[in-house]
């Protein structure tokens, strides 16, 4: 037992508080992406758990939340090849280099700088009223750009999801929907697809490094499946108006939170 919980003091009363985050991390991150900022703080908040198993541990989670997810959307949308898979094939990379930086950087000091991201992607969402109603490319499938920008969005992301985690799935919907040209709905099944990379590269380096607390992982990870399917089912009934919606409003309660932590850390 001492191996699953890593000498944690694990409760009834937070197994059942972190099954509920997790089945409201996987609904809200099969729809938009953006589930960390709810799954990640309830781990935090764990007694004794370190900020680097915390991310470990999410990581359990968000894969089989993913994993649930994809798997739904891809039942009924075909995925562009040409962006996904090179885009995942990076974003994996990336997220194992990041998990190695997560163990070295603090991650508060990306707080600030993903505050401003957040501001700046949510305006330009709300402003722009017809963005990812309907896909557009910005470039031919076949095309160096189309590709190039794929692996571009892919590496970066990976690397911030690696480091740190909550809002990957957001940011992804988000490139893909202004850099590439998908609409939401599209957007929201191929970052389910890389998402699943991220979270595998960062697992890959966290799971020998020991970082796992695997009984709490696995009960979010039970949560996560749960949300992640009635979730995409949510978003490919509803349609690419209603992940716009709900992708607006989970932006903003995003910068909500971040910005109560800025303000509170400049206040301590």
């Amino acid at each position: 037992m001492e191996a699953l919980t890593a000498g944690i003091d694990v409760t009834l009363s937070m197994l059942l508080w972190l099954l509920a985050a997790g089945v409201l991390a996987g609904w809200i991150d099969a729809v938009v992406g953006g589930g960390g900022l709810i799954q990640l703080p309830a781990l935090l908040l764990v007694p004794g758990m370190t900020p680097v198993q915390a991310v470990a541990t999410n990581k359990v989670g968000s894969i089989a939340g993913t994993t649930a997810s994809a798997v739904t959307y891809l039942r009924k949308i075909t995925p562009d090849r040409s962006a996904t898979i090179p885009a995942a094939a990076t974003a994996f990379l990336g997220a194992v280099f990041g998990a190695k930086l997560a163990t070295l950087v603090p991650g508060e000091l990306f707080t600030p700088i993903i505050l401003a991201a957040l501001i700046g992607v949510g305006l330009f969402t709300v402003l722009n009223p017809s963005l990812g109603a309907d896909a557009s490319l910005r470039f031919g499938e076949s095309s160096k750009r189309h590709h190039g920008l794929s692996w571009l969005i892919g590496l970066t992301i990976g690397v911030y999801d690696g480091v740190l985690g909550p809002g990957t799935g957001s940011f992804l919907v988000i490139a893909f929907v202004t850099v590439i040209g998908f609409s939401f709905l599209q957007a929201s099944a191929t970052a389910k697809v890389i998402n699943w990379a991220t979270n595998f590269g960062a697992l890959v380096f966290f799971i020998p490094d020991g970082q796992v607390v695997w009984a709490l992982g696995l009960v979010v990870a039970v949560g996560n499946v749960a949300g992640g399917i009635f979730g995409a089912r949510t978003a490919l009934k509803k349609g690419s108006g209603f992940v716009r919606v709900i992708f607006v409003v989970v932006v903003s309660a995003m910068i909500i939170k971040l910005g109560y932590d800025v303000i509170s850390g400049l206040i301590h």
